[in-house]
Protein backbone atom coordinates (compact mmCIF):
# COMPACT_ATOMS: atom_id res chain seq x y z
CA UNK A 1 0.00 0.00 0.00
CA UNK A 2 3.21 2.21 -0.07
CA UNK A 3 2.14 4.11 -3.05
CA UNK A 4 -1.44 4.88 -1.51
CA UNK A 5 0.11 5.28 1.73
CA UNK A 6 -0.29 9.25 2.64
CA UNK A 7 -3.67 9.53 0.99
CA UNK A 8 -4.98 6.51 3.02
CA UNK A 9 -3.28 8.40 6.38
CA UNK A 10 -4.94 11.73 5.35
CA UNK A 11 -8.74 9.79 4.63
CA UNK A 12 -8.64 7.52 7.66
CA UNK A 13 -7.85 10.32 9.86
CA UNK A 14 -9.35 13.46 8.08
CA UNK A 15 -5.88 14.93 7.86
CA UNK A 16 -5.46 15.15 11.30
CA UNK A 17 -2.26 13.08 11.19
CA UNK A 18 -0.33 15.26 10.27
CA UNK A 19 -1.23 17.81 13.14
CA UNK A 20 -0.56 15.31 15.37
CA UNK A 21 3.09 14.33 13.45
CA UNK A 22 4.14 18.38 13.94
CA UNK A 23 3.57 17.95 17.75
CA UNK A 24 5.21 15.02 18.34
CA UNK A 25 8.56 17.10 16.42
CA UNK A 26 7.94 20.42 17.95
CA UNK A 27 7.91 18.43 21.52
CA UNK A 28 10.83 16.63 20.72
CA UNK A 29 12.92 19.77 21.26
CA UNK A 30 15.33 19.19 18.27
CA UNK A 31 18.48 21.15 18.10
CA UNK A 32 20.39 21.91 15.00
CA UNK A 33 23.68 19.54 15.61
CA UNK A 34 21.35 16.56 16.62
CA UNK A 35 21.81 13.14 15.08
CA UNK A 36 18.22 11.61 14.74
CA UNK A 37 17.52 8.62 13.88
CA UNK A 38 13.63 8.26 12.52
CA UNK A 39 12.56 4.19 12.35
CA UNK A 40 9.64 2.92 10.69
CA UNK A 41 9.51 6.22 8.92
CA UNK A 42 7.48 5.10 6.17
CA UNK A 43 7.20 8.29 3.44
CA UNK A 44 9.20 10.26 5.49
CA UNK A 45 6.08 12.92 7.14
CA UNK A 46 8.08 12.91 10.25
CA UNK A 47 11.68 13.04 8.45
CA UNK A 48 10.38 16.02 6.71
CA UNK A 49 9.49 17.78 9.41
CA UNK A 50 12.17 17.35 11.29
CA UNK A 51 14.62 17.71 8.23
CA UNK A 52 14.28 21.61 8.12
CA UNK A 53 15.83 21.91 11.98
CA UNK A 54 18.81 19.99 11.48
CA UNK A 55 22.27 22.04 10.05
CA UNK A 56 25.26 21.10 9.21
CA UNK A 57 26.47 19.85 12.27
CA UNK A 58 23.53 17.17 12.92
CA UNK A 59 22.65 14.22 10.82
CA UNK A 60 19.31 12.67 9.51
CA UNK A 61 18.60 9.08 8.98
CA UNK A 62 15.31 8.03 7.42
CA UNK A 63 14.75 4.38 8.29
CA UNK A 64 12.69 1.50 8.01
CA UNK A 65 12.38 -2.36 7.39
CA UNK A 66 10.21 -1.87 4.28
CA UNK A 67 12.24 -1.59 1.10
CA UNK A 68 9.28 -0.05 -0.84
CA UNK A 69 8.01 2.59 1.87
CA UNK A 70 11.71 3.48 2.29
CA UNK A 71 12.00 3.94 -1.46
CA UNK A 72 8.83 5.86 -1.35
CA UNK A 73 9.92 8.00 1.62
CA UNK A 74 13.49 8.77 0.03
CA UNK A 75 12.05 10.14 -3.52
CA UNK A 76 9.45 12.12 -1.99
CA UNK A 77 11.93 14.08 0.26
CA UNK A 78 14.14 14.76 -3.18
CA UNK A 79 11.58 15.30 -5.03
CA UNK A 80 10.70 17.68 -2.34
CA UNK A 81 14.21 19.32 -2.44
CA UNK A 82 15.07 17.57 0.80
CA UNK A 83 18.89 16.62 0.50
CA UNK A 84 20.59 16.48 4.14
CA UNK A 85 18.53 12.77 4.74
CA UNK A 86 20.64 9.53 4.53
CA UNK A 87 18.46 6.03 4.00
CA UNK A 88 18.72 2.84 5.91
CA UNK A 89 16.75 -0.20 5.56
CA UNK A 90 16.90 -1.65 8.86
CA UNK A 91 15.48 -4.20 11.39
CA UNK A 92 14.39 -1.66 14.78
CA UNK A 93 14.98 -4.54 16.86
CA UNK A 94 18.66 -5.00 15.62
CA UNK A 95 20.06 -1.73 15.18
CA UNK A 96 23.45 -1.81 13.46
CA UNK A 97 24.66 1.48 14.74
CA UNK A 98 27.07 2.23 18.06
CA UNK A 99 26.12 2.50 21.13
CA UNK A 100 25.41 6.46 22.51
CA UNK A 101 25.28 7.36 18.74
CA UNK A 102 21.75 9.46 18.56
CA UNK A 103 20.44 12.85 20.40
CA UNK A 104 17.00 11.84 19.49
CA UNK A 105 15.43 8.50 18.00
CA UNK A 106 11.60 8.83 16.50
CA UNK A 107 9.02 6.31 15.81
CA UNK A 108 5.52 7.30 14.54
CA UNK A 109 2.93 5.09 14.09
CA UNK A 110 5.24 2.15 13.92
CA UNK A 111 6.49 0.26 17.29
CA UNK A 112 2.95 -1.74 17.46
CA UNK A 113 4.45 -3.24 14.21
CA UNK A 114 7.70 -4.36 15.95
CA UNK A 115 7.23 -8.28 16.94
CA UNK A 116 9.27 -7.82 20.05
CA UNK A 117 8.57 -4.34 21.18
CA UNK A 118 11.10 -4.69 24.36
CA UNK A 119 14.19 -5.91 22.27
CA UNK A 120 13.75 -2.64 20.26
CA UNK A 121 13.09 -0.50 23.03
CA UNK A 122 16.40 -1.76 24.36
CA UNK A 123 18.27 -1.21 20.83
CA UNK A 124 17.15 1.98 20.93
CA UNK A 125 18.29 3.11 24.51
CA UNK A 126 21.46 1.36 23.51
CA UNK A 127 22.06 3.67 20.28
CA UNK A 128 21.08 6.69 22.59
CA UNK A 129 23.27 9.10 23.80
CA UNK A 130 23.14 9.95 27.50
CA UNK A 131 20.84 12.76 28.05
CA UNK A 132 19.03 11.50 24.19
CA UNK A 133 14.80 10.90 23.74
CA UNK A 134 13.04 8.61 22.28
CA UNK A 135 10.11 9.93 21.08
CA UNK A 136 6.77 7.27 19.94
CA UNK A 137 3.52 8.88 18.29
CA UNK A 138 1.37 5.60 18.17
CA UNK A 139 -1.98 4.74 18.41
CA UNK A 140 -3.69 4.55 21.67
CA UNK A 141 -6.87 3.75 23.70
CA UNK A 142 -9.46 6.03 23.65
CA UNK A 143 -10.46 7.49 27.63
CA UNK A 144 -14.21 7.61 27.02
CA UNK A 145 -16.50 4.32 26.25
CA UNK A 146 -18.30 5.51 24.52
CA UNK A 147 -15.99 7.19 22.21
CA UNK A 148 -14.38 4.06 22.51
CA UNK A 149 -16.92 2.00 21.06
CA UNK A 150 -17.85 4.06 17.88
CA UNK A 151 -13.81 4.37 17.05
CA UNK A 152 -13.89 0.62 17.66
CA UNK A 153 -16.52 0.35 14.76
CA UNK A 154 -14.85 2.81 12.49
CA UNK A 155 -11.81 0.55 12.96
CA UNK A 156 -13.13 -2.60 11.83
CA UNK A 157 -16.12 -1.61 9.64
CA UNK A 158 -15.34 1.28 7.70
CA UNK A 159 -11.56 1.17 7.41
CA UNK A 160 -11.42 -1.92 6.04
CA UNK A 161 -13.67 -0.71 3.32
CA UNK A 162 -11.90 2.17 2.09
CA UNK A 163 -8.42 0.15 2.23
CA UNK A 164 -10.47 -1.85 -0.05
CA UNK A 165 -11.90 0.70 -2.53
CA UNK A 166 -8.39 2.76 -2.37
CA UNK A 167 -5.55 0.32 -2.09
CA UNK A 168 -8.13 -3.13 -3.19
CA UNK A 169 -6.53 -4.26 0.02
CA UNK A 170 -8.88 -4.52 2.70
CA UNK A 171 -6.40 -7.01 4.58
CA UNK A 172 -4.09 -4.50 5.34
CA UNK A 173 -6.23 -2.36 6.64
CA UNK A 174 -8.11 -4.77 8.88
CA UNK A 175 -4.67 -5.70 10.41
CA UNK A 176 -4.34 -1.68 11.19
CA UNK A 177 -7.51 -2.20 13.18
CA UNK A 178 -6.42 -5.35 14.81
CA UNK A 179 -2.79 -3.96 15.91
CA UNK A 180 -4.35 -0.76 17.35
CA UNK A 181 -6.71 -2.84 19.24
CA UNK A 182 -3.48 -5.23 20.56
CA UNK A 183 -1.19 -2.22 21.15
CA UNK A 184 0.00 -1.52 24.74
CA UNK A 185 -2.36 0.90 26.23
CA UNK A 186 -0.55 4.78 27.59
CA UNK A 187 0.00 3.26 31.00
CA UNK A 188 1.26 -0.19 29.53
CA UNK A 189 3.78 1.68 27.51
CA UNK A 190 4.90 3.89 29.60
CA UNK A 191 6.15 0.96 31.75
CA UNK A 192 7.88 -0.79 28.72
CA UNK A 193 9.47 2.62 28.65
CA UNK A 194 10.93 2.51 32.35
CA UNK A 195 11.56 -1.34 32.55
CA UNK A 196 13.79 -0.90 29.07
CA UNK A 197 15.77 2.05 31.74
CA UNK A 198 14.08 5.11 30.57
CA UNK A 199 13.72 8.02 32.74
CA UNK A 200 11.39 10.99 33.00
CA UNK A 201 8.97 8.95 30.50
CA UNK A 202 5.86 10.36 30.06
CA UNK A 203 2.63 10.74 27.48
CA UNK A 204 0.39 13.25 25.76
CA UNK A 205 -2.86 12.04 24.60
CA UNK A 206 -4.33 13.76 21.81
CA UNK A 207 -7.65 13.44 20.26
CA UNK A 208 -8.67 11.57 23.40
CA UNK A 209 -6.76 9.01 23.24
CA UNK A 210 -6.84 7.71 20.03
CA UNK A 211 -3.14 8.33 19.67
CA UNK A 212 -0.36 9.79 22.15
CA UNK A 213 2.94 11.00 22.26
CA UNK A 214 5.48 9.09 24.26
CA UNK A 215 8.54 10.53 25.66
CA UNK A 216 11.34 9.05 27.40
CA UNK A 217 15.50 9.91 27.97
CA UNK A 218 18.29 7.93 28.65
CA UNK A 219 20.35 8.66 31.71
Amino acid sequence: VSEYYDLMNDLLSFGAHRLWKRLAVELSSIREDFKVLDIAGGTGDITKLISSKIGEGGQLILSDFNKKMLLEGRNRLLDSGINNVSYAQINAQYLPFNDDSFDLVTVAFGLRNFAEKEIALESIYNSLKPKGSLMVLEFSKPQNEVFKELYDLYSFEVMPIIGNLITKSSESYRYLAESIRMHPDQDELKALFEETGFTNCSYENLFNGIVAIHRGFKE
